[in-house]
């Protein structure tokens, strides 16, 4: 066979590198789709349940449908108004039971999952216009790009999971998703429909989770900037009159909530209290305190924190890191025996206990208190495998106890660290808008180091990041791989 002309390797080179058909591109869409709905529909009969938080969220919206009151329903029957959650689930979840019966969380979590998958496309949508910066012209590597990020996106078994559960999580994913798409889209066609796009991505997550507003803080000043720009090339007046109704829209559910926290509690609470307690209600301060001095990872979540008050407090299931001397821990299970013995509450003078042993640990080692335990408590939440959900014992390392589950776990976790090591390998490409993403990561980086509690669920919100800058990295790499193929074979034909 005689060598391949110059020309012709140029123009491949142009077009890209194992350019895909059409026909090929709608069969692997196609076939992404269709295993990420089979891995959530799977993931649903064996995750599926209702307790916690998704009870409480249930519990505001079966009232809003039938008395028209944003409260909780108490042990006693009689209905507590409640500003604990905002409302962006709990309208989900009445929108859900008015549609398909009371208290159909099932068919919730149905449309989660459709929610999801569309999430992922919208991830590839905007892995598309991302990736053209790293080699414009080549729409070959930005299918590419967009591609992979939909396979990651759809076979996520991390991101999938949440999607089977009446939790805030799935839908918050899915508006992360629909703002970075809106606003690649908005940066290329600035207009009405994208902007209106981005703006429910932004205000839904922000209405979901009190920690959403990061998303408007990462992204908007994209959005801006695009704005500006379109405005030297056109009329001034448009750009500025998008902005305006865009932020009249955002701002309106919100102010609404805020008038209806005044009205009711006579506070100022434009979110969430951060204690997640109502207005007069205990919200142990001291207690926080102190479970922040020593709480490392999520076993002492779930062992410790999530059982006071209201279980037992033992001793004994406090690690050694909890007490800095024989006395800080007689004045500890002094402390717990009272709080056994006073019916499992932290009363005002228990709740002062705590406080003092916390500044006696904070002054002997603010160092531990103030750095290096939030960095631990944050590497926990990134990097422990993600099984928090999964019907998993805490202990999954012992193998001695189950060689499944800790094979299991461990693989759970490098899958993990190969997406946080994709996404570092994205952000070197720079691709476009990967200081937004990065931003958003950082951002909510850090506000997590302020959690006294870890929980891995945490940091869930980050994925639709990491998978988009995963997909460009893996893109990079097969693309680079395919070209040094066509250049062997090529000297090899000469």
């Amino acid at each position: 066979m005689g060598a391949m002309p110059e020309s012709q390797l140029e123009q491949r080179r142009s077009r890209g590198v194992g350019a895909i058909p059409t026909a090929g591109v709608w069969f692997a869409v196609l076939a992404a789709l269709g295993a990420g709905l089979g891995l959530r529909i799977y993931l649903l009969n064996q995750l599926f349940d209702v307790n916690g938080d998704s009870l409480v969220y249930g519990s505001i919206a079966k009232n809003l449908l039938l008395h028209g009151r944003y409260a909780l329903t108490l042990a006693s029957g009689d209905m507590s108004e409640t500003l604990i959650r905002l409302p962006g689930y709990p309208l989900f979840l009445a929108a859900c039971f008015r549609l398909f019966g009371m208290e159909n969380y099932y068919a919730a979590a149905c449309v989660q999952i459709g929610l999801d998958v569309a999430g992922c496309l919208l991830l590839a949508g905007f892995a598309l216009r991302a990736a053209r910066a790293i080699r414009p012209g080549n729409e070959s590597f930005a299918r590419r790009a967009a591609l992979i990020t939909l396979g990651l996106a759809a076979l996520c078994p991390f991101t999938a999971a949440y999607a089977a559960l009446p939790l805030a999580e799935a839908p918050t994913l899915f508006s992360l998703a629909l703002a970075m798409w809106a606003m690649a889209r908005f940066r290329e066609q600035p207009g009405w429909a994208s902007a209106l796009w981005f703006t429910l991505g932004v205000t839904w997550a922000a209405l979901l989770r009190p920690d959403g507003v990061l998303a408007a803080a990462a992204l908007v000043p994209v959005v801006l900037m695009g704005m500006r720009g379109r405005g030297r090339k056109g009329p001034a007046g448009r750009p500025l009159r998008i902005a305006l109704v865009c932020v009249l829209l955002a701002a309106a559910p919100f102010a609404a909530w805020t008038w209806r926290n005044w009205r009711v509690f006579h506070v100022f609470q434009p979110l969430a209290p951060r204690t997640a307690a109502d207005p007069g209600e205990p919200t142990n301060p001291g207690w926080e305190s102190w479970v922040g001095s020593w709480c490392l990872d999520f076993v002492s979540t779930y062992q410790i924190y999530w059982n006071v008050p209201g279980d037992r407090l033992e001793i004994n299931a406090l690690p050694s890191r909890a007490f800095d001397s024989p006395e800080q821990y007689a004045a500890t299970a002094a402390l717990a025996r009272d709080y056994n013995t006073h019916g499992m509450r932290l009363t005002a003078q228990i709740d002062a206990g705590f406080a003092a042993l916390a500044r006696e640990r904070n002054t002997a080692d603010p160092l531990r208190s103030y750095v290096w335990l939030p960095l631990g408590r944050l590497a926990d939440m990134w990097l422990r495998p993600r099984v928090q959900i999964l019907p998993i014992d805490l202990d999954w390392w012992n193998y001695r106890r189950h060689h499944t589950e800790t094979v299991f776990s461990w693989a759970y976790a490098g899958l993990n660290l190969v997406y946080l090591l994709l996404a570092a390998i994205g952000v070197w490409l720079r691709p476009r808008y990967w200081q937004a993403l990065l931003a958003y990561i950082l951002m909510r980086s850090g506000l997590l180091l302020t959690i006294h509690a870890p929980e891995t669920r945490y940091t869930i919100e980050c994925f639709p990041m990491l998978l988009a800058l995963g997909g460009i990295a893996m893109a990079a790499g097969f693309g680079k791989a395919a070209q040094q193929t066509g250049t062997s074979l090529s000297a090899r034909n000469f």
